[in-house]
């Protein structure tokens, strides 16, 4: 095979790998089959280590609230922000790709893809920790965003910080006797 055919074929699996969707937005058949009782569903920034965070807060919560659904995931950025960061994954495998296979141009090269030619091992090395610094400043939202059965009840990105265990105990009341506040139980 070709250089040019070798190329296009490690561009085409690049693509192909860049544009495979996950489906998560899929419909369960039924209701019942779900979750029944309160539920509380924590949106964190995984990059920015609040997954530890949301686990440490399970425990507390699980054993003060046994009856309560807790789930939680990656906080995502908007579209345009993860399409960015698509596209500079895609930047930095193809330049990666271009400078191991010695791809020349077919005119003087410039002085820096020279060096690159140069120095492959290093140049790549480089691209890839500096692209990765850039992707991760992109995708990472700080986010730690709490929701009571699908109703957000805090905001990291609106109130700066993460609640206490005591706010979010008395968040989970409120919200525990508002729901069941027409419930008569004698």
């Amino acid at each position: 095979m070709t250089r040019l055919v070798k190329l296009t074929l490690c561009f085409y699996v690049v693509l192909c790998a860049l544009s495979t969707k996950a489906d998560d937005n899929q419909v369960p058949l039924t209701k019942l089959g779900t979750k029944t009782g309160p539920s509380l569903k924590f949106f964190y920034c995984y990059s920015c280590g609040y997954r530890k965070v949301f686990e440490e807060y399970v425990g507390i919560l699980r054993q003060k609230y046994p009856e309560l659904q807790i789930d939680g995931e990656n906080y995502n950025p908007s579209s345009n922000i993860m399409l960015i960061a698509k596209l500079i994954c895609f930047a930095k495998i193809s330049l990666i790709v271009l400078i191991v296979s010695g791809f020349n141009f077919g005119q003087p090269l410039p002085s820096l893809w020279q060096w690159c030619m140069d120095n492959r091992f290093y140049s790549c090395m480089m691209i890839f920790f500096i692209f990765n610094a850039i992707e991760g400043q992109l995708i990472s939202s700080g986010a730690f965003e709490i929701h009571f059965n699908d109703v957000p009840v805090w905001s990291k990105l609106e109130t700066g910080r993460i609640p206490q265990p005591l706010e979010l105990f008395q968040i989970i009341d409120t919200h525990l006797n508002w729901q069941y506040a027409d419930v008569d139980i004698g």
